[in-house]
């Protein structure tokens, strides 16, 4: 039951960190109710990302799903708000 076939992922976040040449780590939170006890967990995760500009520590990004650019780097910076 594939019905997102051809569809990429796109996320929302954070850069945490720009030291990198052309990656940025972005972490991205997500909430979500626990299946038990009802109480709304939050999550946060780490994805680096590929982007040629420059973004700086706290920008808020998009970013997609993309072929693999290195071991790790394997989303890309659609666009930053």
């Amino acid at each position: 039951m594939m019905e997102n076939k051809g569809q990429k992922r796109e996320l929302k976040g954070v850069v945490v960190s720009n030291s990198m040449l052309n990656t940025v780590r972005v972490r991205v939170d997500t909430a979500h109710a626990h299946p038990v006890y009802r109480k709304v967990v939050n999550r946060k995760k780490i994805f680096f990302a590929h982007t040629l500009k420059e973004l700086s520590v706290g920008e808020k990004v998009v970013i997609r799903e993309s072929k693999p650019y290195s071991k790790n780097v394997k989303w890309i910076v659609i666009n930053n708000k």
